[in-house]
């Protein structure tokens, strides 16, 4: 049995949809559904059960799952940058990927964890995904802070060569239509652009930057689920790894991608950035990806251009956007 927790996320249900295409069906969701719109990434997919995230907790602690284990994808958290309960996410995000990771080494199963490019907080110790910049990183939000404090809890306990911890950049694809303001930008400008054939962009704070000109690593969920494949059938492949391109573009060439893909005029305009937000924006993000390379992962992360045009020629245009 597959488990994946967040399996009604973005990244998650994708994974479910990479499992379904390589045949694997015995899957448990794990999930925390409430009143969202979630339940709309799981309609398209194959699995064995839904259980709650608290309801699944329970069965771990006492030792009553009743299936043989084969890996836990542990790709549920909180993920709002702005979520403000530090101690719910202390609890949520690094007292529970805790219990998944002993889970899964208990069953000698495969483990792979969702960590995230926000512990690398400012960029001032770089982005290499190594053990000695770990150390040295001090993220910029809480989110950031509790992915931090696992990815250091399981070097300290020897567990983090056992295991594959993901740093994942920027991230847009399909199934993220749930996400209210944390959706990508990708997927945001496909229906700006589409209600006024203009794009508003923030205003940099920063004089190495021009409007616009601010960096990320953009990288597509499709191809990011193919290298979590790839690190499930090699076990032998542990640590961090960065999950990225190893470009970073601008927002303007992100516009730009999707006005090309929409078949529209690039028309853009910039605006103020909220005063909560300036003193923890990342100006420049860059996923160094030599470490997944050198691990022989073979994966070929598309270019911006092309995952906006596959996103919204394919998914975001079409009736059903859903993997």
């Amino acid at each position: 049995m597959y488990i994946v927790t967040g399996g009604a996320g973005m990244i998650g249900s994708a994974m479910i949809w990479k499992l379904n295409e390589m045949g694997i069906t015995d899957i448990i969701v794990v999930d925390n559904l409430a009143c969202t719109e979630k339940w709309k990434n799981l309609v398209n997919r194959t699995y064995e059960e839904y259980i709650h995230r608290d309801t699944f907790l329970e069965m771990v602690m006492h030792d009553q799952l009743p299936w043989e284990v084969d890996a836990v994808i542990h790709m549920g958290a909180c993920s709002s940058t702005t979520e403000k309960d530090a101690d719910f996410l202390m609890e949520n995000n690094l007292q529970y990927t805790k219990a998944m990771c002993e889970l899964a080494l208990m069953n000698d199963a495969r483990f792979i964890n969702a960590s995230s490019a926000s512990t690398y907080g400012d960029g001032q110790f770089g982005f290499e995904d190594s053990l000695e910049t770990m150390k040295k990183l001090k993220p910029l939000n809480m989110y950031g802070y509790s992915k931090q404090l696992f990815d250091l809890w399981a070097a300290r306990t020897g567990r983090l060569d056992k295991i594959a911890s993901l740093k994942f950049f920027n991230v847009y694809g399909p199934n993220e239509y749930h996400k209210g303001n944390m959706k990508s930008v990708v997927c945001k400008a496909f229906y700006e652009i589409g209600e006024t054939k203009e794009m508003k962009l923030f205003k940099s704070y920063h004089p190495d930057y021009p409007h616009g000109g601010q960096k990320r690593d953009f990288v597509y969920v499709k191809d990011c689920v193919e290298a979590m494949w790839w690190l499930l059938e090699n076990p032998q492949a542990n640590g961090i790894f960065n999950f990225g391109t190893g470009t970073a573009r601008t927002w303007n060439e992100l516009a730009n991608s999707v006005f090309a893909a929409m078949d529209i005029e690039s028309n853009i305009s910039y605006i103020e950035m909220p005063e909560i937000l300036r003193g923890k924006y990342q100006y420049f993000t860059e996923a160094p990806m030599k470490r997944l390379q050198d691990a022989g992962c073979p994966v070929k992360f598309r270019s911006l251009e092309e995952g906006a045009k596959d996103y919204v020629q394919n998914y975001l245009a079409q009736e059903d956007p859903y993997l």
